[in-house]
């Protein structure tokens, strides 16, 4: 069913805010995905704070255009929808990617906004293979205490060498 003015400039406004306020926005492309398996990737998709919605491409290309966004627009072919967040930068990437796996030949990443520049798939895919934010500062805390670590056992090998 065609849609009125004014739901595609809900469309439009929804599209404008997602690739404004989210630091991340990944565009999906979907081909034969039962509804079944549609809502289960909604549903993954919410419980991690990441929104998905489904949009025409034209709808698309204007707010895109409209956003002043730095790089070359990929090419957005099919069904199209959008995936963005606006916690944690690689989230929607992270978990769209999660579901490309799962989901195989009828879901795809063919790009997105990451920090108002546009990137292709290759890009995009690569942002999503990013751990989440709180595991990066886990590795980061092991890497500064790892040397701390080995002074502690090195000092710790000589007191026992001295008392024996």
């Amino acid at each position: 069913m065609a849609k009125t003015k004014e739901q595609k400039k809900a469309i439009l406004e929804r599209l404008d805010m997602a690739v404004k306020t989210s630091p991340s926005t990944v565009f999906v492309h979907f081909k034969g995905l039962p509804v079944g398996e549609e809502t289960a990737l909604r549903g993954g998709l919410r419980e991690e704070g990441v929104s998905y919605f489904v949009a025409r491409k034209t709808l698309m290309k204007r707010a895109l255009d409209s956003a002043g966004i730095e790089g070359d627009q990929p090419e957005l072919e099919g069904e199209m929808a959008v995936a963005y967040g606006s916690d944690d930068p690689t989230a929607p990437a992270r978990n769209v990617h999660t579901f490309v796996k799962k989901y195989g030949d009828k879901l795809a990443i063919v790009g997105g906004v990451f920090e108002g520049r546009f990137m292709d798939a290759t890009e995009m895919n690569e942002v999503a293979t990013i751990p989440p934010v709180d595991t990066l500062r886990g590795m980061f805390a092991n890497v500064i205490n790892s040397p701390i670590q080995g002074l502690v056992i090195a000092l710790n090998s000589i007191a026992e060498k001295k008392e024996a």
